[in-house]
């Protein structure tokens, strides 16, 4: 899910000095390096095996899709494609390729690698059909040739075939309306099939219920025909990625991007104001006067287009599969409290899994106002009477768009809960690699904190990809719907479609299998000499046309 799972030789740089390991060493250039902190390592480079925007962050200036968002909005333009078109009444979609493109590795882009990219994701075995491996090709495309896990769909991919080098066409098995504004997706980008092969990108296994990814191409080796080039990672230190000289398009501004994993707002906050970094992401909302009080500083702001939810595990002996205790929790997070008190102005409280800015939004579904007392009496007419006792997790060492902070998002639920006849076990784990993958698999306790920034302009990237088959993360049962939202993706007439995902929003704030709670802005801080620096409304950053200095 995009979370739906980063020294410095010394050198002066307007602005501070750099630490001694990032290695940046010699005299500046026509075209600078910018250093930019994230929140975290990737988890894997190879963007078809995660669903965190701290992987896709890097891997999305590496390599390129199909098509892709205009930067800065949510509007699907050409990119590797440069026209297309669907028939078979929706089931085939032909492409055309962009001429005289080349992977990083040398070899060409053409309409043999799309079909091997497409083929690549629908014939993964084993363990690479996990939940916590592949959660987007799941999402979208439901199953795999031959399904060994039980839950997943028939497959939505039917064949891939060239019609020449520059055209290609995809066959589904029937008609879908998320198939298309998918493919902006990083996880559906297209990667070498050479460096694929050579360096084992299908090498995995679980190891504890968890996907581990045992190949060395998605650490050392990421190949695709993006503005940069992979250079090294270092976990806990730096990716540094290199200008694509040979790039198809407009080439990239800079000669390096360097990206530093730093786990705190309040340590990236420094690292701008130190000079270590000239950019950063996940700036806290009430460091936002601290940054403009700073003639060499400005706040960059991203569009709300996520959503922070307390996912409801059901299943065995869970009291969540209990409505009534499930309402409960509703009614006993102080939802409102956390948004004022952590958010800073640039939040609001979510009444349902999309953000108002999209088609589906309903305002008749039900909503549940902090409520201590009525969440004590649905408790004592539950199966599960006050003290309701319940694990609760959250992440640690992150901090996500729609979460700055979770500790105390954390802390402030655990005590409304608390207030409400709940008895709440605390449990945290890193972020990377142990957070999102239990959370994905299901193991991360009766509660836990997470969220979704929105990865493509559709409905189905928020409600369908959780709750349009049963998915592990929740363990939640309910046909109808599952069938409201399956019906929705396959519907190809947008009035239609729009009917639908309000019914399953009015659906899914009944039953309840998680409580969304926060829609909000994200903040970047940068020096004001750091321009044309792009914050998607997804979530990622365009480093494409960025200029420092």
């Amino acid at each position: 899910m995009r979370r739906i799972a980063l020294k410095f030789g010394l050198i002066a740089v307007a602005g501070g000095i750099l630490l001694a390991t990032l290695g940046l060493g010699g005299a500046s250039t026509a075209r600078p390096t910018l250093v930019y902190g994230g929140s975290a390592d990737p988890t894997y480079l190879d963007p078809a095996l995660v669903s965190d925007g701290e992987s896709f962050r890097v891997t999305a200036a590496i390599m390129e899709g199909l098509v892709y968002l205009k930067p800065g909005t949510t509007k699907v333009k050409p990119r590797l494609a440069i026209r297309w078109k669907t028939s078979g009444k929706g089931k085939i979609w032909t492409f055309w390729l962009r001429r005289g493109v080349k992977f990083h590795d040398g070899t060409p882009f053409n309409a043999s690698a799309v079909c091997f990219n497409f083929n690549r994701w629908y014939n993964w075995k084993g363990p690479f059909q996990d939940a916590s491996a592949t959660f987007y090709y799941q999402a979208i495309y439901y199953g795999f040739k031959h399904n060994e896990v039980a839950g997943l769909g028939a497959p939505l991919y039917r064949s891939c075939s060239a019609r020449g080098p520059y055209k290609v066409s995809i066959r589904l098995r029937r008609p879908s309306g998320t198939f298309f504004p998918s493919l902006v997706v990083s996880s559906f980008a297209m990667q070498s099939p050479k460096a694929l092969k050579q360096y084992g990108a299908d090498e995995g296994e679980l190891r504890n219920g968890t996907f581990v990814v045992t190949g060395s191409y998605a650490f050392s080796h990421p190949t695709g025909t993006g503005p940069f080039k992979f250079k090294s990672w270092t976990v806990g230190q730096k990716v540094e990625l290199v200008r694509n000289g040979d790039y198809w398009g407009n080439k990239a501004k800079i000669d390096r991007l360097i990206i530093r994993p730093i786990g705190t707002s309040t340590g990236r906050l420094q690292a701008l104001q130190n000079g270590e970094v000239n950019a950063y992401d996940l700036a806290a909302p009430q460091d936002a006067a601290t940054i403009r009080s700073n003639s060499k500083l400005k706040v960059i702001t991203r569009p709300p287009f996520n959503v922070a939810y307390v996912t409801i595990h059901q299943g065995g002996n869970s009291p969540m599969n209990d409505i009534k205790v499930r309402q409960a929790v509703a009614y006993g997070l102080n939802k409102q409290a956390v948004v004022s008190q952590f958010y800073f102005g640039v939040g609001k409280v979510a009444k349902e899994f999309i953000p108002p800015s999209l088609p589906g939004w309903s305002d008749k579904v039900e909503t549940y106002p902090y409520n201590p007392t009525k969440a004590r009496q649905l408790l004592n007419s539950s199966s599960c009477h006050v003290p309701c006792k319940v694990d609760f997790w959250y992440p640690t060492g992150i901090s996500r768009p729609y979460m700055p902070d979770p500790a105390r998002n954390f802390q402030a639920f655990s005590a409304s809960l608390e207030a409400s006849g709940f008895q709440v076990t605390a449990h945290s784990a890193p972020w990377r690699p142990t957070y999102v993958a239990k959370v994905n698999e299901g193991s991360a306790g009766d509660l836990n904190l997470i969220g979704w920034s929105g990865d493509y302009g559709d409905p189905d990237n928020f409600v369908g990809t959780f709750f349009k088959s049963p998915n592990p993360q929740f363990n939640f049962q309910n046909p109808a719907i599952f069938n409201v939202l399956t019906r929705a993706a396959n519907e190809a007439n947008y009035a239609k479609r729009v009917k639908l995902y309000r019914q399953a929003n009015i659906l899914i704030m009944k039953y309840l299998p998680a409580v969304p709670y926060a829609h909000s802005l994200s903040l970047l801080g940068a020096e004001k000499r750091v321009h044309n620096l792009i914050a998607e409304p997804t979530g990622g950053t365009f480093f494409q046309y960025v200029t420092v200095g």
